[in-house]
Formats: structure tokens, C-alpha cells, sequence
């Protein structure tokens, strides 16, 4: 298993729109996940030890971003031919279990993680109330392993900072995890 790092932040790149099913059995849209401030676009899946490793920090810091006014919403776009514990049925089991506070959606087609770029799991977008990107870091210091637990909280930083004067910052430490794995 190679671990990935996203390139930088393309800051300004507009947030790419989508239309997909989520595991509530509704249908979420770029609009529908946006909050007044902001969104945070995650890509992540359930198998991958870097997102098992941050999951319960993930979805502390959303909780605390949507007060905030910040959107999140988690996209799935492996290939779940090769990989069934990331298949739609998995993604339900999981997010119930885990009482996940944003929409966990099912990139059939991988063509949303196409155009955003994303590159990993997890992979972070975080965009202003204009819809541009201001984010492309990671969660914390995490890896495969969590990070210390007073460890700086740089993603829900970035985004706080995003919600409040709809810039991040210029210093980002990139995501770190597993390729999407791509349907040949």
C-alpha cells in the first residue's frame, strides 16, 4: 500500500458540481451540501487505515464546522468491484454506526472524484461561500495511526478561518492516504 499526498491548493479553483446517491436512499448536489459559509468536500472510504485512523476526529470537526456554517459532505468513488467493503451496503453499515453528521455519497462512476482531483482517501476541498477553493490540507497530524490527541486541529482551523473571512491559508501540510482505487 502506497500512501498518496494531493497536490496544493489550486486557490480560487471553483467547486465542481455533482449529483449523486446517498446512503439515506436521497440524491445530494453541490447546492444541497453547500452551508451559508462554506463547504468541505471529503473523499474518503471505509477500508482505508489513514481515514479509520481519523474518523472519529473527522466527524467531531464537522459537527463543529457546520456550526460554523460550513457544509460537509463525504464521497466514496472506489471501484467496489475490487474493494466490497467500500460498496454502498458497507458505506450504510458503517455510517449508521459511526451516527456520521454529514451526507456519505456513492461515486458509481468515479466521475466526481475525477473532477476534483482527488487523488486519495481521505482528500480534503475546502471552499468559501463563493463556491472557491481555499483548502486542499489534512485533517491533523494523523497517519496511519492517530495523531497525539492535543494535536493542532488544522483542517477545522483552515475552514473556521474560511467561514469567517472566506480565505485559508497559505500554509497548508497536504492529506496523506490511499490512492481512489480506479476501475481499469
Amino acid at each position: 500500500m502506497v500512501a498518496l499526498h494531493p497536490p496544493v491548493c489550486d486557490f480560487g479553483r471553483m467547486a465542481p458540481d455533482f449529483d449523486l446517491p446517498g446512503i439515506d436512499g436521497q440524491r445530494h448536489t453541490l447546492t444541497s451540501c453547500r452551508g451559508q459559509n462554506g463547504l468541505l468536500v471529503m473523499f474518503i472510504c471505509n477500508h482505508c487505515p489513514y481515514v479509520q485512523a481519523i474518523i472519529d476526529r473527522l466527524i467531531r470537526d464537522c459537527r463543529d464546522l457546520q456550526a460554523e456554517g460550513i457544509g460537509c459532505v463525504a464521497i466514496m468513488s472506489n471501484d467496489v468491484a475490487a474493494y466490497p467493503a467500500d460498496a454502498p451496503d458497507e458505506m450504510a453499515r458503517w455510517a449508521h454506526a459511526l451516527n456520521f453528521p454529514f451526507p456519505y455519497l456513492y461515486d458509481a462512476d468515479q466521475s466526481v472524484a475525477r473532477a476534483y482531483g482527488a487523488v486519495c482517501t481521505p482528500d480534503f476541498f475546502g471552499y468559501n461561500a463563493q463556491g472557491e477553493l481555499q483548502y486542499r490540507g489534512r485533517l491533523d497530524a494523523s497517519g496511519r495511526q492517530p495523531a497525539a490527541p492535543d494535536a493542532e486541529r488544522e483542517l477545522w482551523l483552515a475552514l473556521r478561518e474560511i467561514a469567517r473571512t472566506g480565505q485559508g491559508p497559505l500554509q497548508q501540510q497536504a492529506s496523506i492516504g490511499c490512492s481512489i482505487k480506479w476501475r481499469d
